[in-house]
């Protein structure tokens, strides 16, 4: 079986675009970092051409709240009557005094996508990169694909590209875990502390209740960026 690691850019990329039917064509274990966003991808969309389908587009309606936690750390899905896309809440907590406590809200749409999330870079502690690569991971790590944070200090000479670039991040990751859905969600994603592994959890448990979703099949929507 073909394993391809750390997929969550691009599939925040083509879920935050708008996007539901491509061919992603990948040479090695994992998508190149590139700078550590999604915005490359989305560039590289843009540059290909993005073309509407005269098909309908389904997509998944929560219909009851499922919620995964892990301490004070949690995920959930809640219903929204008349729910036309995703809409998302998500907040952080980090000792890190140059993270501290952010939080961030929206409607997921291809232009909310572009503008409040598709840059925000992925990010680490300085005192985690010796771990990560001792363990074989991050190789390809570098101020150039990552914000280190280093307790009050941002490392990068930069800076930040915003002042809550770190939530901001978070919340394009869930874009593209929720991704995995395999359909557009509807209905309202709540997150406190949360990350892949529980952004996957919530989805499983959400497939797993079979009265807390369902299949729907509405009019073409349209791809092009608000």
């Amino acid at each position: 079986m073909a394993r391809v690691g750390t997929i969550e850019h691009v599939m925040a990329a083509l879920a935050g675009c708008g996007i539901d039917n491509a061919v992603v064509e990948v040479d090695g274990p994992e998508p190149p970092a590139l700078d550590g966003s999604a915005a490359p991808f989305v560039f590289l969309l843009d540059c290909a051409g993005i073309l509407a389908q005269d098909a309908p587009r389904a997509s998944i309606e929560v219909r009851r709240p499922v919620r995964i936690s892990d301490g004070d750390a949690f995920a959930e899905l809640r219903p929204v009557a008349r729910a036309t896309g995703l809409e998302m809440a998500l907040s952080i907590d980090f000792a890190a005094a140059a993270i501290g406590r952010q939080a961030l809200s929206l409607r997921l749409t291809p232009a909310s996508f572009r503008q409040e999330l598709a840059r925000a870079r992925t990010f680490t502690m300085a005192e985690e990169i010796n771990r990560l690569r001792a363990a074989g991971l991050a190789q390809g790590g570098s101020l150039d694909n990552a914000v280190v944070v280093d307790q009050a200090r941002v490392l990068n000479l930069a800076g930040l590209r915003m002042p809550d670039e770190f939530v901001r991040h978070k919340l394009l990751d869930a874009v593209g875990d929720l991704a995995l859905a395999g359909a557009p969600l509807r209905g309202r994603f709540i997150a406190h502390r949360t990350g892949h592994t529980l952004n996957q959890r919530l989805l499983r448990a959400l497939f797993a209740d079979q009265s807390a979703w369902r299949e729907t099949e509405p009019a073409p929507l349209p791809i092009a960026a608000e």
